[in-house]
């Protein structure tokens, strides 16, 4: 058992913004990665995404973005930036290593890991919601003959050529999705809601509106809820082609999946070759079950970035930082505030 000031959990946009400040400020600590290189979530992303196909990414602080036309993968482009972030400011990152459990050891939170055991003084989790794909369960899913993927499988437009594909989901990812496959297949959109289209691209007063009512959720003890539907789905160029080309015809969601495809109550049916679950993701937080922090509402209160349950341990990337811009800024103030709380605890001793 390893004995250190600070374990942060997780070596994405909120876990390097996190360990980057707690440097800064001279405190000891560790970054623990399940990933076999750089990047966190985005060396998942999809090959055909690039960056100028997202909301935009904040540069890490303390360094400069990494090129918005850049042609290569967005998951290559950011890998590299922040390989590149990490040994710039020698970030003491290591990897790959799975957190298995955080229990609480009384005076110390005990991290326990495929590399080894160690005893924390606090613990900052920002392990983001990639490796916990949501699939909604429907009668007869387990019948499909077909294949099946979520989001967190999409490596692109080509492997569904000429085959019949349904698109379920309501968000930003079951729209980018539609845009390319589209071009190769023929597609039907489910949701569950209508979808609500701004009619503007997105700007910096959505990003205001969803980080406040997500804040407010996690305020409150409920699960963060879907930044889609704080801010609905931005128009672009791609967008408004897709509808003129009556890509973006949305039917509701079906009542159960056949052998061959999905069926709605009425009787009506589409057969399909592939479903494509575009539902989502819930937080990557399994590993912190043994502290016993869901309230009543199912999600866990925060206070910022402090679980208010558990004063030594702060999430980042939860919630209302999930994005780029709120993970730099919840990692600059779960270092704050982390330094204060050791500061507390050694003039208790």
């Amino acid at each position: 058992m390893r004995r250190i000031d600070v374990v942060v959990i997780g070596a994405g946009q909120a876990g390097l913004s996190t360990a980057h400040h707690l440097q800064r400020a001279g405190v000891d600590h560790v970054v623990l990665d399940r990933g076999a290189g750089p990047g966190g979530a985005w060396r998942n992303r999809w090959p055909s995404l690039r960056l100028g196909g997202v909301h935009g990414i904040h540069p890490l602080p303390g360094s400069a973005p990494p090129e918005a036309g850049d042609a290569r993968p967005a998951a290559e482009v950011v890998a590299e930036y922040f390989g590149r972030y990490e040994r710039e400011f020698a970030l003491p990152v290591l990897r790959p290593v799975r957190v298995e459990a955080v229990r609480d050891g009384g005076e110390r939170l005990l991290v326990e890991s495929s590399a080894g055991t160690w005893a924390a003084r606090a613990v900052v989790n920002a392990t983001g919601t990639w490796d916990n794909p949501f699939w909604p369960h429907y009668p007869g899913r387990h019948l499909f003959t077909g294949r099946q993927l979520h989001t967190a499988d999409y490596r692109g437009p080509a492997e569904f050529r000429g085959q019949r594909v349904v698109v379920v989901g309501g968000g930003i990812s079951a729209v980018e999705h539609l845009l390319e496959i589209s071009e190769v297949a023929t597609t039907t959109w489910v949701t569950r809601r209508p979808p609500r289209f701004t009619g503007a691209v997105f700007g910096p007063q959505d990003g205001r509106a969803a980080v406040a009512e997500v804040e407010r959720r996690v305020r409150a003890g409920l699960p963060p809820g879907s930044v889609v539907s704080a801010t609905g789905l931005p128009d672009s160029p791609a967008v408004v082609a897709a509808r003129e080309r009556g890509v973006l015809r949305r039917v509701p969601m079906f009542q159960r999946i056949t052998a061959d495809g999905v069926a709605w109550a009425d009787g009506s049916a589409q057969r399909a070759d592939v479903i494509l679950w575009a539902t989502g993701f819930r937080p990557a937080i399994a590993h912190l079950a043994p502290l016993g922090l869901r309230g009543p509402g199912g999600g866990i209160q925060l206070d910022g970035t402090r679980v208010v349950a558990e004063p030594r341990l702060h999430l980042v990337g939860y919630g209302p930082s999930a994005s780029t811009l709120g993970a730099n800024r919840a990692g600059r103030a779960a270092a704050r505030e982390v330094r204060a709380l050791l500061e507390a605890q050694a003039s208790l001793k």
